[in-house]
C-alpha cells in the first residue's frame, strides 16, 4: 500500500510541477480561451435558433386561424346558397355524381 501511495503522491507530483511551467500553462490559457469562444457563439446560435423557432410557432397559428376563419366563412356562404336554391344544389350534386361515376369507371 506504501508503495502505491507513493507512486500516486509522484504522480501528483510530476503533474502540478507540469502545470507550473509555462508553456503549459499558456496551453491551458488558450485551450480555455478557445472553449470560451465556442461557448459564447453556441449561446448566440441557440439564442437565435430559440427566436426562430417562436416566431414560427406564431406565424404558423396565425396562419392556422386565417384558414380556419375562411373555410368557417365558405361553409356559411355553401349553406345559404344551398338553402337559397334547393333545385340548383340538387343539380350540382347530381352532376357531381355523375362526372365521379364516369371517372371511376374508366380505372
Amino acid at each position: 500500500m506504501a508503495t502505491s501511495q507513493s507512486t500516486t503522491e509522484q504522480a501528483k507530483t510530476k503533474s502540478n510541477s507540469a502545470l507550473n511551467s509555462p508553456v503549459t500553462e499558456k496551453a491551458v490559457e488558450a485551450a480555455h480561451h478557445a472553449v470560451d469562444a465556442v461557448a459564447i457563439k453556441a449561446a448566440a446560435a441557440e439564442d437565435t435558433l430559440r427566436k426562430t423557432a417562436a416566431s414560427s410557432q406564431e406565424t404558423l397559428a396565425h396562419k392556422q386561424e386565417e384558414i380556419k376563419q375562411q373555410l368557417q366563412l365558405s361553409y356559411s356562404k355553401t349553406r345559404e346558397l344551398a338553402a337559397q336554391n334547393p333545385l340548383a344544389t340538387a343539380g350540382l350534386a347530381f352532376a357531381a355524381g355523375v362526372l365521379l361515376t364516369a371517372l371511376l369507371r374508366r380505372n
